[in-house]
């Protein structure tokens, strides 16, 4: 196993350009855009939240049937045009239709659904950080296959497909590590901590984003920072990110590439969702 170290901090200028509120609501626990639409879910809550991309100001509000429990994850399907919403408390993916009725299928999943993603094969990834496994569903909600985690890698919060097929997954602990698997769950290689390193070890990593050329952004929560693995270099450096008061245990993420945009939504003091322009990674 190779185990990559955290490098220098590099200088980069995205502007935050805008800031999403809580609207009295509670911290974010994640984010997702779609087209025009910008998908926020909150601890405690029953509903997402839906944001005109352009204005940034709230649309409406999507209804997901569950009782007493609240999304832990997000993630948007362009192809089948629906939103996918985990239930961590509940073993429970939901999927929504994002035309008509906003129509609502659910299926269980194994324990602990944390964050989800979507592959090139327009299929949803979850991440049971319960069952220490990734599970792979067609839209329909059919099991394609499970990926049982190997020595190295434990409480997985997130996972993302890459291009050459492995996948890239949090794991959400205090001295916390990101690592490759491959298709076996064997770790192909991790990144951790330098012990001269300025970066630091991550700290209870939750939310990852791929860019298209497979380069990982992580939401370094506890170290209040959003972290950028190169992939081809192998290293890793803190995104400069300026923000009042400091970026506040970042949570949800999401990468829009198209518009050079950062979304961070955080779990700290204010609950607000930071919109960065100018993001390229």
């Amino acid at each position: 196993m190779c185990v990559t170290l955290i490098t220098a901090v590099r200088s980069t200028t995205p502007t935050l350009t805008h800031v999403i509120p809580s609207h009295g609501g509670d911290s974010v626990t994640a984010v997702t855009s779609l087209g025009d639409d910008v998908f926020v879910a909150r601890f405690n809550s029953e509903q997402v939240e839906v944001y005109d991309a352009v204005t940034l100001t709230l649309q409406r509000r999507i209804k997901v049937p569950i009782l007493h429990a609240w999304v832990s994850g997000l993630a948007a399907c362009p192809k089948n045009n629906c939103l996918y919403a985990s239930v961590c408390i509940a073993d429970l993916v939901h999927r929504i239709k994002l035309s008509g009725s906003n129509a609502v299928k659910k299926w269980s999943v194994a324990r602990r659904p944390r964050g989800l993603s979507v592959n090139s094969e327009h299929n949803l990834i979850v991440a049971c950080s319960g069952a220490n496994k990734l599970q792979e569903y067609t839209t329909h909600g059919s099991l394609v296959r499970e990926l049982y985690l190997q020595a190295g890698v434990v409480w997985p919060f997130h996972a993302i497909q890459l291009s050459t097929g492995d996948y890239v997954v949090s794991q959400y602990m205090s001295s916390g590590v990101v690592s490759v698997v491959g298709v076996d769950g064997q770790v192909v290689r991790s990144y951790g901590q330098s012990q001269t390193s300025d970066g630091g070890q991550a700290k209870y990593p939750r939310s990852l984003a791929v860019t298209k050329n497979d380069d990982i952004l992580v939401a370094d929560e506890y170290n209040n920072r959003i972290l950028s693995i190169n992939s081809s270099l192998g290293s890793i450096q803190e995104l400069a990110l300026s923000v009042d008061g400091g970026i506040q245990r970042p949570g949800g993420l999401c990468l829009d590439e198209s518009r050079g945009r950062l979304y961070v939504g955080e779990r700290g003091e204010e609950y607000r969702v930071c919109v960065f322009d100018g993001v390229y990674v």
